[in-house]
C-alpha cells in the first residue's frame, strides 16, 4: 500500500515539474515580439492534369522448353539375411526369507481431548454503561 502512495507521489511531483516548464516557456513566448505575418499563397484553380503513361511495348513470344527425360534408377542390391539375434534367459530371482511372526503392540489410549468453551466469558469492565432512568 505503500508502495502505491509513493508511486502516486512521484507521479505528480513529475506533472507538476512539467507543468511548472510549460507554464514558463509559454510566458517567455508572450513576452518576444509579435511575429510577422506569413502571406497566404495564391489560391489556383483546378490542377494540371496528370500525364499520360507511355504504352510499352510487347514482349516477343517465347517456345516453351522442353526437358529431355529423366534417367531410369539403377535397381538397389538386395541385403543380406542376417540371423535373428538371441538373449540369453535371465537368471531366477533368489527366493525372500522368510520373516519370523511378530505380535502387533498395542498402543497406549489417547488421552482425552478438553471440551472448547462455546460460550463468551462475562468480563464486567466491558460491559455497557446502566441506562440512565427517567425517574
Amino acid at each position: 500500500m505503500g508502495y502505491f502512495n509513493c508511486f502516486f507521489f512521484t507521479i505528480f511531483l513529475a506533472l507538476l515539474f512539467a507543468s511548472i516548464d510549460v507554464s514558463l516557456a509559454s510566458r517567455h513566448l508572450l513576452q518576444l515580439p509579435p511575429m510577422p505575418t506569413i502571406p497566404t499563397m495564391p489560391k489556383t484553380g483546378a490542377l494540371p492534369p496528370l500525364p499520360s503513361m507511355p504504352s510499352f511495348p510487347t514482349l516477343p513470344t517465347v517456345p516453351a522448353a522442353t526437358l529431355p527425360p529423366l534417367p531410369s534408377m539403377p535397381s538397389l542390391p538386395s541385403l543380406p539375411n542376417v540371423p535373428a539375434a538371441t538373449l540369453p534367459p535371465l537368471p531366477s530371482m533368489p527366493s525372500l526369507p522368510t520373516l519370523p511372526n511378530v505380535a502387533a503392540a498395542t498402543l497406549p489410549p489417547l488421552p482425552s481431548m478438553p471440551s472448547i468453551p462455546t460460550t463468551i466469558p462475562y468480563i464486567p469492565f466491558l460491559s455497557p454503561p446502566p441506562a440512565p432512568s427517567t425517574t
